[in-house]
């Protein structure tokens, strides 16, 4: 089979799993220049590519559009135009599977997400390491010919900030942290009392951004603002792509197990995560972050931990098991980690 010269890349959600792609992405078209890739994604998404060379986004309308059966045709038929030769199924799910059956005799693989192994580690039958998502990507693009080398990472400059962020940083003297202390589900989040308490230190001596989203999460972070004189949040403000130039200036993030972690990962920025009932383990921890920057619940107060791949799944007393991870001990290795 001839190496491909444009793959098609499927990966329609989550927020997190796409920022996943980038760096793979990166490191895929500066090792392959004279590859074309076509990413086929929501939306809201778009912006998270903007970065990368010979790359472009296609964006499915999902829930109107390209939405069922008849509207996943109509997608593939758009598709098609675009003459790609290769397709690179970076999701793996009903509707990707849908979508490429309309892709006969043409070339395509998709991820393999390691669901056996994944089930051993959550039910403790093997606490190990698995393979990375970014790695599990990586495969992809070696199956249809293109080897991709993740370990010589570069990452893109930082952005100019427009007076409109500028005003986020209250004290361009000090070092800036941010902090997006929510994930999609409670049992992945360090609980807010505790969280409360972290911000509150950090805010003493650094720029604190918080963010997250959702009208909920606007209101506690707005409180957290209110309270703390260099705390600002950005929550409901900002548009992606502000969001992500903002990104680009913070010396470090804090992050739960989600999406903000990629976003700044992929960026290059170092990232400190808070794990609870999931664990890097399942092999989604953020790009190209040193091991000891993963914080993790305690497994002799939590011994079924990772109890889920995604956090969806915990038995009743494991709502809050990130909060067994002391806010000193937080703290502590931000500020060794934003000097280091």
């Amino acid at each position: 089979m001839p190496k491909p010269k444009h793959i098609l890349v499927i990966r329609f959600s989550a927020m997190g799993d796409v920022a996943m792609t980038v760096p793979v992405l990166r490191a895929l078209t500066e090792q392959h220049p004279e590859l074309k890739i076509t990413v086929v994604t929501k939306p809201f998404f778009k912006p998270i590519f903007r970065d990368l060379k010979n790359v472009e986004v296609y964006t499915a309308d999902l829930k109107e559009k390209h939405k069922g059966i008849l509207g996943l045709y109509q997608l593939s038929k758009e598709l098609k135009k675009l003459k790609f030769d290769a397709v690179a199924d970076l999701h793996n799910v009903l509707r990707s599977k849908i979508l490429k059956l309309f892709f006969s005799g043409t070339q395509v693989v998709q991820i393999d997400k390691g669901r056996a192994e994944k089930k051993a580690l959550t039910s403790g039958k093997k606490f190990q390491q698995l393979k990375t998502t970014h790695q599990r990507y990586a495969d992809v693009f070696q199956i249809l010919g293109c080897s991709v080398n993740l370990s010589e990472p570069t990452f893109p400059k930082q952005k100019q900030l427009t007076p409109n962020l500028t005003q986020f940083i209250q004290n361009p003297e000090r070092k800036t942290i941010g902090i997006a202390p929510f994930a999609a589900h409670k049992s992945k989040m360090y609980p807010l009392q505790q969280m409360e308490e972290v911000i509150k230190d950090l805010s003493k001596n650094y720029n604190v951004i918080l963010f997250g989203g959702g009208q909920n999460e606007v209101d506690i972070l707005n409180n957290f603002e209110v309270k703390f004189e260099s705390a600002n949040s950005v929550a409901g403000k900002l548009s992606l792509d502000e969001e992500l130039d903002l990104i680009s200036n913070l010396d470090m993030m804090l992050s739960m197990d989600s999406g903000n972690a990629h976003f700044a990962a992929m960026l290059g920025i170092k990232v400190i995560t808070i794990w609870g009932v999931t664990h890097p383990f399942a092999g989604f921890a953020p790009f190209n972050q040193p091991q000891d920057y993963a914080l993790l619940a305690d497994r002799n107060q939590y011994p079924l931990i990772p109890t889920s791949v995604y956090g969806n799944k915990f038995p009743d007393g494991y709502e809050d098991a990130a909060g067994s991870i002391p806010v000193e001990e937080i703290v502590t290795k931000i500020k060794a980690v934003i000097f280091s």
